[in-house]
C-alpha cells in the first residue's frame, strides 16, 4: 500500500494477528450478519462467502493500519530521542532515593 513512506518499509513487520486486524475481521463478519439479518435470511447461514470476503477486508485494512501505527509510533520515538540528544540540560539525570524517604513516617493511633 501506499500509506507508509518508504522510511516505514525498514521498521519489522507487524504479525499477522494483531488487535487491529481481529477487530475489523469482527466488525466486518458482523456487518455481512448484520445485512442478512435485515434481509430476513438467516444470517449465518446465508451468503457464507460475504461473510468470508468482509472479514478478510478487514483483516487486511487492519493489517495496513497497524503498519502504519507502528510507523508513526517509531517516528515519534525518533524525534523525541533526537530532541533529547540535542537538549541534555533539560534531562538531567536525578538523584535517587530510598523509599524511606519518600514515605512519612508513620504513626499509628489508638
Amino acid at each position: 500500500m501506499g500509506f507508509v513512506p518508504d522510511l516505514g518499509k525498514f521498521l519489522p513487520p507487524p504479525s499477522v494477528a494483531n488487535r487491529n486486524s481481529v477487530w475489523l475481521a469482527g466488525v466486518g463478519w458482523c456487518s455481512a450478519m448484520l445485512h442478512n439479518a435485515i434481509n430476513h435470511r438467516p444470517p449465518i447461514k446465508a451468503g457464507v462467502h460475504r461473510q468470508f470476503l468482509l472479514a478478510t477486508i478487514g483483516w487486511f485494512i487492519g493489517y495496513h493500519l497497524t503498519k502504519y501505527e507502528n510507523y508513526t509510533f517509531a517516528k515519534l520515538d525518533r524525534d523525541m530521542n533526537e530532541y533529547i540528544k540535542l537538549h541534555p540540560e533539560e534531562f538531567a539525570a536525578k538523584e535517587k532515593k530510598t523509599f524511606a524517604e519518600i514515605v512519612e513516617p508513620f504513626h499509628p493511633v489508638r
